[in-house]
């Protein structure tokens, strides 16, 4: 069975945030056309379709580090602030678009809150991960029959046969 660490990030991201915008529950805010995605940010996200792939990327991220919270979620997808003149300086992302796709994570059933605090993925959202996974690896080519080797003929063998064929003609 494939694991989600066998599959390259973006192929699970872009899969999983295709299968999300089929999925009433984790419909895009209406906010989601105007916002930055933190202070970090200048403009809005280019692909209209950000709201999918962070909440994707959200979910690969709880599988894989286990319960995790929205200040360490914010940490990660927050950067470098350009300050003018002054040196960068890292800001963290906003908060209410991470709190808003785990509370849509949660609704559709792929996330539930841990005791001792953030969320952890359930096994319905472990089960999607890894079944995206296992059709993301191409399978290997069923082995096919080796060919049978050619015996190796003498030289006088050989010169025999063409002769022998030579005459049939």
């Amino acid at each position: 069975m494939a694991s989600i660490n066998d599959v390259p990030a973006q192929v699970i991201i872009q899969k999983v945030a295709e299968q999300f915008k089929q999925m009433p529950e984790m419909k895009a805010p209406e906010w989601t056309k105007w916002v930055k995605t933190g202070a970090h940010a200048e403009r809005k996200p280019d692909n209209p379709d950000w709201w999918y792939v962070r909440c994707a990327s959200i979910l690969r991220k709880i599988y894989i580090q286990g319960p995790i919270g929205v200040q360490k979620l914010r940490k990660w997808y927050g950067g470098k602030k350009n300050r003018g003149v002054k040196p960068e300086k890292h800001v963290d992302a906003s908060g209410k678009i991470i709190r808003t796709a785990l509370q849509s994570l949660e609704k559709a059933g792929l996330v539930e809150k841990h005791k001792k605090g953030g969320r952890i993925i359930t096994s319905k959202g472990q089960s999607l991960l890894d079944k995206i996974a296992a059709e993301s690896i191409p399978r290997k080519e069923k082995k096919q029959k080796k060919p049978e080797k050619k015996t190796k003929k003498s030289k006088k063998s050989a010169k025999k046969s063409e002769k022998k064929e030579e005459k049939d003609e």
